[in-house]
């Protein structure tokens, strides 16, 4: 073929709202650290995960599962269903299962909007909740959080109009640790119109010690209320992804018809199962990341006074312009840590000894950053 010299425009095949979509960003792998410092092992306090394995009786199960690789798992997921129906305490029509409580998130955007209904959820909050509004050609509605970091739930109240389909209320609210308390939450239940449905993103639940915050399945008998949850914290299961829904039937019944087929694997279905038997080795394991996530707190605050309460398993720092040069000099003395560029750092409480070596190195960095 003749080059004619003319070069005409690529043919566009993706949409094109997507090029101002940021990506997702996962936490930098630890190995990979490790390999570019010289040093045997870095220390990976970005995720949110917890630090101490799998439960008892998770690795086996899913070796017992894997001899049943070759056939699909069961798309209905009833025994997991059964399970947590009972654990929640509820009818197993009211639960969902995804890929996490991310996946869940995005089936319950694609379930109650069409192209140009709206998305209410504070910001900054959860990473993600942009992006699946966003993919699932809905609007987004941000609304600023409070000088102290929390939601302003009187100002996303405000924010619905008829226009709006949903309203994220995450709490505790990642990647802050702030939270809502009893009052201030009903009343913001009660102002929302019964046409919109309210998710209550509850990932860090079990992390919660303040008895004024509620559990949000409290709420779910209201017609308009869906409650998320997440085995990928607490429950140990991150490698895994399993998320819960718990709302009512008619809206269970609508997100089901969107979820991806077998979208909780064989080897999930079977772990998650295993891990739900260990709820009072989960509560002890909670207690030691509550017990350190107080203590990292305090330490912080003597340096950084402004760090708010976090009731989930990770800190807030708000250090604004100063988050990316603390991030990287955390990464330079080999911790990982979750920068948001001109806002803050998420660092999420791992072992006593991760810990110490986090802040052995923050107070040096912090004053460092200071200084520039």
């Amino acid at each position: 073929m003749t080059d004619t010299g003319r070069h005409e425009p690529p043919i566009r095949l993706t949409r094109a709202d997507l090029d101002a979509l940021p990506n997702y960003v996962p936490g930098r792998s630890p190995a990979d650290l490790a390999r570019d410092l010289g040093i045997p092992e870095a220390i990976k306090l970005a995720s949110n995960e917890v630090p101490y394995g799998p439960l008892p009786g998770v690795v086996e199960a899913i070796a017992e599962a894997a001899a049943g690789a070759h056939r699909y798992p069961d798309m209905g997921v009833v025994a997991l269903h059964s399970a947590l129906a009972e654990r929640y305490g509820v009818t197993p029509d009211r639960i969902v299962t995804g890929c996490g409580s991310v996946a869940l998130a995005e089936h319950l955007v694609r379930a109650t909007c069409l192209p140009g209904d709206e998305v209410v959820y504070s910001w900054r909050s959860f990473e993600a909740y942009p992006i699946v509004v966003a993919t699932s050609g809905a609007t987004s509605v941000p609304v600023p959080n409070l000088p102290d970091h929390g939601h302003d739930l009187a100002a996303m109240a405000a924010a619905v109009t008829d226009r709006t389909r949903m309203v994220v209320v995450c709490n505790p609210n990642n990647p802050t640790g702030t939270f809502l308390r009893r009052p201030e939450l009903e009343h913001f239940l009660d102002a929302v119109p019964d046409d919109v449905l309210v998710v209550l993103d509850e990932a860090y639940r079990e992390f919660v010690t303040d008895p004024e915050v509620p559990d949000g399945l409290g709420y779910a008998d209201r017609p308009n209320v869906a409650v998320l949850r997440t085995l990928s914290k607490a429950w140990g299961l991150a490698g895994l992804r399993v998320g819960v829904m718990v709302a009512q039937p008619a809206v269970a019944t609508a997100v089901r018809k969107v979820v991806t087929p077998f979208s909780i694997n064989l080897l999930a279905q079977a772990a998650a199962r295993a891990a739900l038997e260990q709820a009072d080795e989960v509560e002890r394991r909670c207690a030691l990341i509550v017990a350190e996530r107080d203590r990292v707190t305090g330490a912080l605050r003597a340096f950084l006074p402004d760090i708010p309460t976090s009731q989930g398993n990770f800190v807030w720092l708000p250090l604004g312009d100063r988050a990316v040069a603390f991030a990287k000099a955390c990464e330079a003395r080999g911790v990982i840590i979750r920068p948001f560029p001109g806002e803050g750092v998420r660092m999420t409480i791992g072992t006593s000894a991760e810990n110490d070596a986090f802040l052995a190195i923050a107070e040096e960095a912090l004053d460092r950053t200071t200084e520039e």
